[in-house]
């Protein structure tokens, strides 16, 4: 499969500075890399986004992920692999990636065990994460960029 267009990125050079100096202050808390690592992959899932679970996999990999884990990502209410503080990242990723489909999308309970979890520090880089993985999603879907061929 061919992309239909260059990426955005490439077409508009400027952004990739922008996203790039934003993922840096995002990994720079102290939110656990596996757990963002967590996010992006699960909203790349819910979104379809086969460049980013693909680049999602390879570098969780690279960074001593489990096989086991990143297979049950997508069923992690079933998996006993994730921590409490993880579960809660995922359903709040979940909730936040899913706003369309109810009109409280980020439930008092989703956000009460993230933040039960989290600081607001934390919370934020979470958040950010889960933003700046659904806007990849939203740029890679529509030209229809391949596995493997992440930015």
């Amino acid at each position: 499969m061919e992309p239909r267009m260059k990426h955005p990125a490439f077409v508009l050079p400027e952004t990739q500075s922008a996203v790039n100096g934003l993922v840096k202050v995002i990994n720079s808390t102290d939110v656990p890399e596996s757990t963002l690592e967590l996010v992006h992959m699960r909203a790349s899932q819910i979104n379809g986004c086969a460049a980013c679970v693909d680049f999602g996999v390879q570098k969780a990999k690279k960074n001593g992920e489990s096989d086991e884990r990143l297979h049950s990502v997508a069923v992690w209410r079933e998996s006993p692999l994730f921590t409490e503080a993880e579960r809660a990242a995922l359903a709040l990723t979940e909730s936040a990636t899913r706003i369309a489909d109810r009109p409280d999308s980020v439930s008092d309970e989703v956000w009460d065990a993230a933040a039960g979890n989290f600081n607001e520090e934390q919370l934020s880089a979470i958040l950010l994460m889960i933003g700046m993985t659904n806007l990849a999603n939203r740029l890679n879907v529509p030209i229809r960029l391949p596995a493997g061929q992440a930015l």
